[in-house]
């Protein structure tokens, strides 16, 4: 059964992979002035008429003579100083769509049937084989497995993430015929919307966060508080985070994740959000208000009645694709005390850098200008925000190097929530974990599948209470502890800080 579930899942993989080169692209004249806005297609079509008509082998060479074309228009009408005649609209991707040619728009339902019910109906499968297993952590030789040790599955696997947040987050147009894919979906959730890059992308993050939650539960079957935890992530990454938002689309309401909130949601603040909200009548400052709501009062309180784990651990999407997806690469994470140093500053230093971005958008927006002390907005605080910390960091290195350096890089290193819910967690809160070091056998199981890197053996030796700022409460330690050593709890605060409070 889970050969038989591996080799589904890596046929579909492999088919998915492979749609990247099977289409043929070749843009009419037609399309051109369809897509083109009119007063842009006087100064592109001498730069693009030797593209018109003629057949390109693949996306990327077709991507790329569009993008070439686009520049020249631009260099050009910005030597001669015509700033309203500069083209800002992105016509590669949809130039591009338009010039697909091949099986991908032939047959996409079909593609899309064969393809998806390879990759869920395999990963389902290999995932319900694991019954047949002892539950939890065993001694199976993990860090001798070429994917969960840094081998070379494992740096392979990493390669292809990091490539594929590359061309979502930066060439679209490249993966023209995985976007297609997924269209027949689209229109069947909304028959007016035409598939994204980001429909694709909360598609696969959901199916990767569901189909790996089954494997996960499997694994962890054990543990009733492991179960209903992945249920929960499952249920909002499924519901809140990618059906929800597009129904709202359909009825002609705002995009809107009611899950997510500042400082994570970096543009909540932005001009553009805040107009789109504001305009779209009472459900609009509804939205507004709850996401103002539940960053103020709802973390706050919260935290203090449950820990971070309510959200990192229970809700949040980052957190459940590393929860599930990311579950085989937990043991990478680092232990060491250096790692441990560089991560609270790098990560209150990027909620830092999110505060300073957000109040100066803030005053921009209440103050109708574009700079703050004489400094553009965008240019030196919103743009690098964005590029830095909500492409490269939270997408390229948070998901991309699940394999090299454990599942919760992000969330460890970057995520501007976890920090304020980390502090709040720290100083004014009734959770902690536990221990009972009497009972402490010193086998490592918790310090080693910690994916925040906590050395809870540390702790636990010593019988002293978990309640770092990092630990998101998943709970792994205790369900990995032979001897009940470790144990979640909501307490009075008192006595949270002290030794042994587990055998008082």
């Amino acid at each position: 059964m889970k050969n038989l579930g591996l080799t589904f899942f890596l046929v579909g993989l492999g088919l998915f992979l492979s749609l990247f080169f099977m289409s043929d692209y070749q843009l009419s004249n037609e399309d051109f002035k369809s897509i083109v806005k009119q007063e842009h297609q006087e100064s592109l079509l001498p730069e693009i008429a030797n593209i018109l008509e003629k057949p390109f082998s693949n996306a990327i060479s077709f991507a790329n003579a569009i993008d070439h074309a686009v520049n020249t228009v631009n260099e050009q009408m910005r030597a001669t100083q015509q700033w309203d005649q500069v083209i800002y609209d992105n016509y590669t991707a949809s130039l591009t769509r338009a010039a697909t040619k091949g099986i991908i728009t032939e047959h996409p339902t079909t593609l899309f049937l064969l393809i998806f019910g390879l990759v869920i109906g395999g990963g389902v499968i290999f995932s319900l084989a694991g019954k047949n297993s002892p539950p939890g952590i065993k001694n199976n030789g993990i860090f001798f497995n070429a994917l969960n040790n840094r081998g070379w599955i494992g740096i392979l696997v990493g390669t292809i993430l990091i490539a594929f947040y590359i061309l979502l987050y930066f060439y679209d147009a490249h993966i023209m015929n995985w976007i297609i894919l997924v269209d027949p979906l689209q229109k069947w959730i909304n028959p007016s919307a035409t598939s994204s890059q980001w429909f694709l992308y909360g598609f696969l993050y959901t199916i990767a966060v569901t189909v790996m939650g089954v494997r996960f539960i499997m694994k962890y079957r054990h543990s009733k508080y492991q179960i209903v935890r992945t249920i929960s992530v499952m249920f909002f990454q499924l519901a809140l985070a990618f059906l929800l938002p597009e129904i709202l689309v359909r009825l002609n309401q705002p995009y809107f994740d009611f899950k997510n909130m500042w400082p994570l949601d970096y543009d909540f603040f932005d001009a553009w959000h805040i107009n789109m909200l504001t305009s779209a009548g009472g459900i609009g400052i509804f939205m507004f208000a709850w996401g103002i709501t539940l960053f103020m009062v709802g973390v706050p309180v919260l935290v203090y009645f449950f820990g971070k784990r309510w959200y990192c651990s229970w809700v949040c999407g980052c957190g459940g694709l590393a929860e599930t997806a990311g579950d085989p690469f937990r043991q990478l994470s680092d232990k060491s005390l250096r790692a441990w140093k560089i991560e609270r500053y790098l990560i209150h230093g990027v909620l830092v850098f999110a505060i300073v971005m957000t109040g100066a958008v803030l005053y921009n927006f209440i103050s109708s200008t574009n700079t703050i002390f004489g400094l553009d907005t965008y240019t030196y605080l919103r743009k690098p925000y964005g590029f830095m910390i909500g492409s490269i960091f939270s997408g390229v290195v948070g998901t991309g190097f699940y394999p090299l350096m454990g599942n919760r890089v992000w969330c460890r290193f970057g995520c501007p929530l976890a920090a304020y819910l980390g502090f709040i967690q720290r100083f004014k809160s009734r959770f902690r974990i536990t221990t009972n070091g009497g009972q402490c056998i010193s086998c490592g199981n918790c310090s080693t599948y910690c994916e925040m890197g906590i050395d809870v053996r540390w702790y636990a030796q010593r019988g002293q209470n978990i309640i770092r700022s990092s630990c998101v409460g998943c709970g792994v330690c205790s369900s990995v502890c032979p001897r009940g050593v470790l144990n979640l709890e909501n307490r009075d605060e008192e006595g949270r800080f002290v030794k042994n409070s587990f055998i008082e």
